[in-house]
């Protein structure tokens, strides 16, 4: 190329036929050819995606959904230009997720060969992306709204609803009630099954809930308002959540009434629990007693009385008195404020001594009135071995501690059963009785020689885990409530379990999310268990009662997408239609006409005409193909000789 620059720089004279002999050789050098290629036309891909969430459920959105369904794949199929994908989406699944079905559903499609897709829905969807520009790709994408955009419903959410407290104190919640209608709405609060409280709250705002965490472990707050004007659903005007309860510390009040053996083993029992806040009072010496021990020698400090039984005795979660004998240093005033005490909520363990029995006795005194067994005035001695009643043997406390091999003991208080539940037996006599009084609740141990088995005597026994068992029942932990009902949601099964001390369990009901009822059967699953087991396949809340008892679960979240709003709505999906080219249409009742379907080359839409449009992308695939030189090497060199000569003439001259 240079040289023929060059060559023109000159002026040299056959400068033409030189450019021609280029111009060969270049052609030469490039092997034109002629292709043809036998092709086969490849279908467009069309989606279509069916919502088959719980909120189209509701109405006549399934009856809509399933004739536009039959009614669009017939219009498809008759095109033999598109293949026609169909999906229905999860119903358990937590929310509506219509665009992450569509992409994987077309994750395998060739983007050159999709003509779009619809979306059959009440427009509540749940995975629209934030940014809209990669669904350009797949469109366009149109909707068709199932349902009546003119209906209404009230719900109501926890929009705050922490996750732990503590025992005692008050745990702030937060509800809404959102109504298409009315300006305030009935609230209805109950906290693991007990007495409902009403309060009034604005709707549409959010509304603070302080709620006073019961126990320890798991407390479910279930929160209820009534039917609205416009009702779609009762499943989502209730709602509920699990606050766990955690216990800052456990105060003990221990009075010892004499120096005896039992009296360390409480203390080193107690004591090494890191939860427990310990305050040991022993009675060393009885004031009447006289001697000539100076005063300040015969007691470390005072017994603060007053103090203890006046000002600070509600302070306390558990009072053990151990071997005590009445004395004028607890006087009558102070033991009626501990009869009070239990009725309102406290917690009183008795191990009765040889006193017990006698005129100084707890049983002589106000105690009397919260006491499950009087004594006889009879002290039994002689080798006996503990066992367990039949109510025992089904109650949590002593539950499962039969069958061991247990030691045995020399002496205790015959008694009788005046109420609660004889768990322990001595020669049939009580031996361990624990009664509900008011709100608090008392056990009665009528021996002092527990501490027989914490040393190990004759084999021992199961002293640790009996005395945890029964402070813990005393503290009304829930995994301990001798009758309870739980109910728990796993997977697609519904488990009650009911823990009674009946032979017989009473009938069991189950209400569903939407209200309506089942019957399940128990099955005994042990010495006074039972458990029932049905299928379920829907979120939201169930209820379970049985024998006066009531227990709660949640199957999925607290507050479930799904429910979270469920009038039929276009406005969610017009920003997707928009991006994509796609339109939205509404179908009011079974039946309705669908928009025109068209193939079209780019705009897809004409929403306001009545028709949407799916694109023909005129896709193919190559099966063969034939290739004809369009210049043969033969003739290419001929032709570059040919210039080549000429030029050499015309130079030449």
């Amino acid at each position: 190329m240079l040289a023929y620059l060059a060559y023109l720089r000159w002026r040299g004279r056959a400068w033409l036929t030189r450019a021609a002999a280029l111009t060969a050789l270049a052609a030469a050098l490039s092997n034109p050819a002629y292709v043809r290629e036998e092709r086969e036309p490849l279908p467009s891909v069309a989606a279509v995606i069916v919502d088959r969430s719980e909120s189209m459920t509701f109405g006549e959105r399934t009856e809509i959904a399933n004739a536009a369904r039959e009614q669009l794949q017939d219009e498809l199929d008759a095109d033999a230009s598109l293949e026609v994908r169909i999906i229905e989406t999860d119903s358990q699944s937590d929310g509506t997720n219509l665009i992450g079905a569509l992409e994987g559903l077309m994750a395998d499609v060739p983007r050159d060969r999709i003509a779009g897709a619809v979306l059959i829905t009440d427009g509540q969807v749940h995975d629209i992306p934030e940014s809209l520009s990669r669904l350009a790709e797949l469109g366009p994408i149109h909707a068709l709204i199932s349902g009546d955009p003119d209906s209404g419903d009230r719900r109501i959410s926890l929009v705050q609803s922490p996750d732990f407290g503590i025992v005692g104190e008050e745990a702030q919640f937060v509800v809404r009630v959102d109504d298409p209608v009315a300006n305030t709405a009935t609230v209805t609060v109950s906290v693991n099954g007990g007495l409902p409280e009403r309060i009034t709250v604005e709707t549409g705002e959010d509304t603070p809930l302080p709620i006073e965490i019961e126990r320890r472990g798991d407390n479910i707050v279930v929160v209820e308002t009534p039917e609205g004007e416009q009702e779609l659903t009762m499943a989502n005007n209730r709602t509920a959540a699990t606050l766990s309860g955690v216990r800052d510390r456990l105060r003990v009040l221990l009075i010892t009434g004499k120096p005896n053996a039992a009296g360390r083993v409480w203390r080193d029992l107690l004591k090494s629990d890191p939860s427990v806040d310990l305050v040991h009072f022993t009675i060393l010496r009885p004031p009447f007693k006289q001697d000539i021990t100076p005063l300040e020698e015969m007691a470390l400090i005072a017994f603060p009385t007053d103090e203890l039984f006046e000002g600070k005795l509600d302070e306390f979660d558990l009072i053990i008195f151990d071997q005590y004998e009445r004395r004028t240093v607890i006087t009558m005033s102070y033991l009626a404020n501990m009869a009070r005490y239990v009725a309102d909520g406290g917690a009183l363990l008795i191990a009765a001594g040889e006193d017990f029995a006698g005129p100084a006795s707890l049983a002589n005194t106000p105690l009397a009135g919260v006491l499950p067994a009087l004594p006889t005035n009879t002290i039994e001695v002689g080798e006996f071995t503990p066992e367990l009643s039949d109510t025992g043997k089904r109650h949590t406390v002593t539950q499962s501690l039969d069958g061991q091999s247990w030691g045995g003991w020399v002496r205790y208080i015959e008694a009788t059963a005046e109420a609660g539940d004889v768990l322990m037996t001595a020669n049939g006599d009580p031996l361990l009785v624990v009664d509900r009084v008011g709100d608090g609740r008392v056990a009665q141990l009528l021996s002092g020689q527990i501490w027989l088995w914490a040393r190990g005597h004759d084999g021992g026994g199961p002293f640790a885990e009996l005395i945890r068992r029964m402070v813990h029942w005393l503290m009304k932990e829930p995994e301990l409530e001798e009758r309870q009902l739980r109910l728990e949601a796993q997977g697609d099964t519904l488990r009650a379990t009911l823990r009674t001390l009946s032979d017989n369990a009473p009938p069991l009901s189950i209400e569903t999310p939407d209200g309506a009822l089942m019957e399940p059967n128990w099955q005994e699953a042990g010495p006074g268990e039972f458990v029932a087991e049905a299928p379920i396949d829907r979120l939201g809340l169930f209820r379970a009662r049985s024998g006066g008892l009531e227990a709660v679960t949640l199957n999925g979240p607290a507050n479930p997408k799904e429910y979270a709003a469920l009038e039929a709505t276009p406005d969610i999906l017009q920003p997707v239609a928009d991006i994509t080219g796609g339109g939205v249409y509404t179908l009011d009742r079974p039946g309705d006409s669908l928009p025109d379907i068209r193939r079209v080359g780019r705009n897809a839409s004409a929403q306001g005409a009545g028709w949407l449009g799916l694109r023909e992308r005129g896709a193919y695939a190559v099966r063969s193909s034939t290739s004809l030189p369009l210049l043969p090497g033969l003739l290419a060199a001929l032709a570059i000789v040919a210039f080549l000569l000429l030029a050499w003439r015309r130079e030449g001259r």
